[in-house]
């Protein structure tokens, strides 16, 4: 944001501070400068002349030969264009080696075969403007040979404050603002504002309805009696030096009162609206208007519009309507002043791409008191121009706008201890009075009434009070001290201790993936499962979390559970790897299950898929990988802490989605199973496309983190290193097939007794002479006792033991 020094000037007074100063203030106190540069450097070079004799040039018809005077006794002859030269006029000269906007430096030319010394200036030349008709025709008779800045008083400087600094402060959005704070700064005296009512017509106040509730209030106020035209240099000036480019009398006294004051409006031609007044209400689907930079805006049912009876006229809070624009013949104006909820604006002017200052500032929260005082402030300074204004009628005033004002209570004790400095009472109170807080002393405390203008998600708390305090006491002069505070060990997550552990049990030893896919699921992925209504697996169909705004289209379901999604990536994975191992960690989403805001229940989960390739279709499903996974599930669990209990089979009735009716099982948990495994069923898996060359054995399973932090953990103790050492034993055990390998530990564990430290399957063996339906488990077992050293007899009644148990399994200790 562009602010002008000299504007500043009409506030408050600068005397003595200088552009410098009044920006390291405003860096330090309220905002982030980021620039601090002269308005219009070439004035500084070009001094006043006045033309004494102009001739015709002897060789161009357009172009005269002129004497000027710039005071130093020897008049220059310069060659000028321009039509509107004429002796007598004061003019801006640019002498000899002056350098111009654009860079340009002037030097002696010949034109046409005449001399030239200098160039006598348009406002387009000096960075003032478009008008290059003609040139410059200074106003009054300002001093020869002075530099047009000082004869013009035209000497300013702009400042650049970071917006980003000022989003929480829409009072600031404007010179007055500003000032407020340079005043409150330095000790200094705001100019008073006179934004009083003036007399207007008898009669009914001008109507205005509002049936938008986006639009706390709108005044409107009917002038007549002005002749639009030029506007004055002082207000040409200040506009060019925030960066507003002239236009005429109405549309530079509108943007003047915006970047004043803070407050946008607009003017109607009151011609061109309808007699029955305005109304705000909001757009109609498919509803178009042209706007004033003459493009047709489509509008939705999101936005808001004001309209002249049900004409669209403007769209609210962003930019007017060509059809009821002011025009160079407009003497019948309607002002309109208003508030407009933030966030509608701001919705509106990003769909449609239009961003305007207007908007800029209606997308923070405005003083709803503000509008009746900008429009008498914007109506005074138009009767300051042209006499001859009139009000023909009262303003309408529409709306349900309440005043934000407010009283929050500060205590000057806690201003002293979060600021760290003994601030006295006396210079917290000068503070807040200086900044238009009104502090009241109860006790030990003050209650400081918030005006409206710092009251709009502003200061709301006693924190907000003593930052104020705290910046215009200065931040700099707040003593330096060490921190000093008790530190305590965070607080233990437990479930994201458990996540963390999971993943690296997974993703290290397992040599699993981690997969992170979409909460939201594709309408096709769940009707190929059988989860959506109307697919043909029924009995499977739950409510699902509906978007309304899908990002993609048909991926509008917001995900039960997290297996699903690793089942739908499975196919491109497969197309790459013989060997797919991925899991995921993420959330679902029970609609049916609310808690007490209506929200869904959330449902932690880890989900594992394993899918291998098959060596040849026709064949049957392999269940090692099932088992591999059982093993790879139980070690995740015993990372944890969990002592798993076993599995049940599950009924085919009441098989998961994904799972093959008679080939899965859970373990039961609170609030849900604890861990479910089993195999994709086969028509599943083709419906997906894992056939032909990427026909797979694949098993799943998911570990419910929600049920892990409710189950029983075991933690883990430390135990001193033994004393004596231990006796490593490799066993091998022939057994059937289904025997599983936890029975064979136990088995060996009952052999050894308390002897057995470890138990470590390193081998797995089928065939051979063996024969069918039978298998070889081998194990490194380690022996050892606390209390001494074991001997050759304490393994061979090891050995012993462990032929009879495994007997008792169906098989035998290998010898050989």
């Amino acid at each position: 944001m562009l602010i002008s020094y000299r504007w500043l000037g009409r506030h408050v007074d600068l005397d003595g501070l200088s552009p410098e100063e009044v920006a390291r203030s405003l860096t330090i106190h309220t905002a982030e400068v980021e620039g601090l540069t002269p308005f219009a450097p070439a004035l500084a070079d070009v001094v006043v002349g006045q033309v004494v004799e102009r001739e015709p040039h002897a060789d161009a018809d357009s172009l005269s030969v002129c004497r000027v005077d710039i005071g130093d006794g020897d008049a220059l002859q310069i060659v000028c264009g321009a039509p509107n030269v004429r002796a007598g006029l004061r003019v801006a000269v640019a002498r000899v080696g002056t350098v111009l906007p654009g860079g340009l430096k002037l030097g002696k030319a010949k034109i046409r075969g005449v001399e030239s010394r200098g160039m006598i200036c348009s406002e387009r030349e000096l960075g003032l403007g478009d008008e290059h008709d003609g040139i410059w025709e200074l106003p009054g008779a300002p001093d020869l040979g002075a530099s047009v800045a000082d004869a013009l008083g035209l000497r300013d400087w702009v400042i650049e404050i970071d917006n980003k600094s000022l989003t929480h402060r829409p009072d600031l959005w404007g010179h007055r603002g500003i000032a407020g704070e340079l005043a409150a700064i330095h000790g200094r005296e705001l100019r008073p504002l006179d934004s009083s009512a003036l007399p207007t017509g008898a009669g009914a106040a001008y109507p205005v309805r509002v049936e938008s509730g986006s639009c706390p209030r709108y005044f409107a106020l009917p002038i007549d009696g002005l002749a639009n035209g030029r506007s004055p240099e002082w207000l040409r000036h200040l506009l060019l030096a925030v960066g507003q480019r002239p236009l005429d009398l109405l549309v530079d006294i509108s943007n003047f009162v915006m970047l004043d004051i803070a407050q946008p409006n607009h003017l109607f031609d009151r011609r061109r609206l309808a007699p029955e007044g305005i109304v705000v209400r909001n757009a109609r689907a498919g509803e178009t208007m042209q706007s004033l930079d003459g493009v047709e805006r489509r509008l939705d049912a999101d936005d808001m519009l004001i309209t002249s009876g049900d004409q669209p006229v403007a769209i609210a809070g962003v930019m007017g309507g060509l059809a009821s624009k002011v025009g160079d013949d407009t003497s019948e104006l309607l002002l309109e002043v208003a508030s407009f909820h933030p966030t509608t604006v701001r919705r509106t002017a990003q769909r449609l791409g239009l961003r305007t200052d207007a908007s800029t500032r209606f997308e923070k929260y405005l003083d709803p008191t503000l509008p009746e005082r900008a429009a008498w402030h914007m109506v005074r300074l138009l009767k300051e121009l042209q006499p001859g204004l009139v009000l023909p009628a009262p303003p309408g005033d529409a709306g349900t706008w309440t005043d934000p004002a407010c009283t929050v209570r500060l205590r000057p004790a806690r201003v002293r201890a979060v600021l760290g400095k003994a601030i006295d009472d006396a210079e917290i109170e000068r503070t807040l009075t200086r900044l238009g807080l009104r502090p009241t002393r109860v006790g030990d405390h003050w209650d400081v009434a918030v005006p409206s203008a710092r009251a709009t998600k502003d200061i709301g708390i006693e924190e907000d009070l003593i930052e104020e305090v705290g910046r215009i006491h200065g931040y700099d002069e707040l003593p330096e001290a060490a921190l000093v505070v008790a530190l305590e060990p965070p607080r233990r997550d437990e479930r994201r201790s458990i996540v963390r552990t999971l993943t690296d049990r997974l993703a290290g030893g397992a040599r699993f993936f981690e997969a992170m896919t979409h909460t939201f699921q594709s309408d096709d992925l769940l009707a190929t499962l059988g989860l959506l209504d109307g697919s043909h697996d029924g009995p499977h169909v739950a409510p699902h979390v509906a978007v309304v705004n899908p990002v993609v289209e048909g991926t509008s379901r917001i995900r039960r559970d997290v297996l699903p999604s690793l089942v739908g990536v499975l196919e491109p994975n497969r197309r790459r790897l013989t060997d797919v191992r991925l899991f995921e960690i993420g959330k679902g989403y029970r609609p049916e299950d609310t808690n007490d805001r209506g929200e869904p229940r959330e449902v932690h989960q880890l989900a594992l898929v394993w899918a291998r390739r098959r060596s040849s279709e026709p064949e049957p499903f392999d269940a090692t990988i099932e088992s591999e996974l059982d093993g790879v599930v139980r070690d995740a669990l015993a990372a944890i802490g969990i002592r798993f209990a076993g599995w049940s089979k599950g009924a085919p009735d009441a098989a998961p989605a994904w799972a093959h009716p008679r080939r899965w099982a859970e373990c039961p948990g609170e609030p849900d199973p604890l861990a479910r495994l089993g195999t994709l069923d086969p028509r599943l898996a083709k419906r997906l496309g894992l056939e032909g060359e990427l026909a797979s054995d694949v098993a799943c399973a998911t570990i419910s983190i929600d049920a892990c932090l409710t189950s029983e953990r075991h933690t883990t103790r430390y135990a001193a290193a033994p004393r004596f050492p231990s006796v490593k034993v490799d066993v091998a055990l022939a057994v059937p097939e289904h025997v599983a390998c936890r029975d064979v530990e136990a088995a060996i564990r009952t052999a050894g007794k308390r002897l057995v430290r470890s138990v470590t399957l390193f081998d797995l063996f089928r065939g051979g002479s063996l024969g069918p339906g039978r298998k070889s488990m081998a194990f490194h077992v380690e022996l050892g006792a606390n209390d001494r050293t074991l001997v050759d007899k304490d393994g061979a009644k090891f050995l012993k033991r462990l032929e009879t148990g495994a007997a008792e399994l169906g098989g035998e200790l290998r010898k050989e």
